[in-house]
């Protein structure tokens, strides 16, 4: 049996790095993927350092070409994609302290380029390769972004994780011919640099949604918004 292939990207700690842990503790090669040399290189060496399959990937994905080096690389050194994460995500300094109608529309900008742009750009450029496998795209939404629950405050985040989740539906259903599922995902309030120290979930917790979405078989759900303990969420 050939060994699955995964990539997460914004790895490099935090919920991203238990992702790509327990993926390859599952059996997966996964690239584990960062913005800066440096930390993709660093976190992939204390897994692998672990004995696991796990190799450094730089990917920003607000860029074009630096998307299009790492599809070629993925491409030319595995020759296949499983499972896509779009783990990636960024929560602004302006849009924790300011209301909607004070926000800068730089920020707002700047959101979407990572949290929304950002997952549409990997998964445009990684398809090809997903679909030779018939393989599962995560993306990393929120609860913040459901219209159902909308409140006051955070709306660059906000916004930006509704686009993520219309996103995801419509990819879902232009991949669905192809065997490719495409799922969002809430991975809950977890402790980490973006969720806060006050945060009651710890990583682990929320890459277990992420992971289950990742592994899905070909009669898996897709189009979905999964949230903790895998239970369907309203959009």
């Amino acid at each position: 049996m050939e060994t699955k292939v995964a990539l997460v990207t914004g790895s490099n700690r935090g919920i991203g790095f238990e992702v790509v842990r327990r993926l390859a503790e599952r059996g997966y090669l996964v690239y584990l993927a960062a913005r800066r040399p440096g930390a993709a290189e660093e976190a992939a060496g204390e897994l692998s350092g672990r004995g696991l399959a796990v190799r450094p990937l730089v990917l920003d994905v607000t860029q074009d070409e630096s998307v299009r080096r790492a599809r070629e690389h993925v491409e030319a050194e595995s020759g296949r994609l499983d499972a896509l994460v779009n783990n990636a995500g960024v929560l602004v300094d302006e849009d924790r302290r300011l209301p909607g109608l004070e926000l800068p529309i730089e920020a707002v900008r700047a959101t979407y380029e990572v949290n929304t742009f950002g997952p549409l750009r990997v998964t445009q450029a990684f398809v090809p390769l997903l679909v030779r496998q018939g393989g599962n795209v995560v993306n990393v939404s929120s609860v913040m972004g459901q219209l159902a629950s909308a409140g006051p405050g955070y709306l660059a985040y906000r916004s930006s994780k509704a686009a993520l989740n219309m996103v995801t539906r419509v990819l879902a259903a232009e991949l669905k011919p192809h065997g490719v599922r495409v799922n969002a995902v809430h991975p809950g309030w977890i402790r980490t640099r973006m969720g806060g120290p006050e945060a009651p979930g710890r990583p682990e917790e929320g890459a277990e949604p992420i992971v289950w979405l990742a592994t899905l078989g070909p009669d898996g759900p897709t189009g979905g918004f999964f949230g903790p303990g895998n239970r369907p969420l309203d959009w």
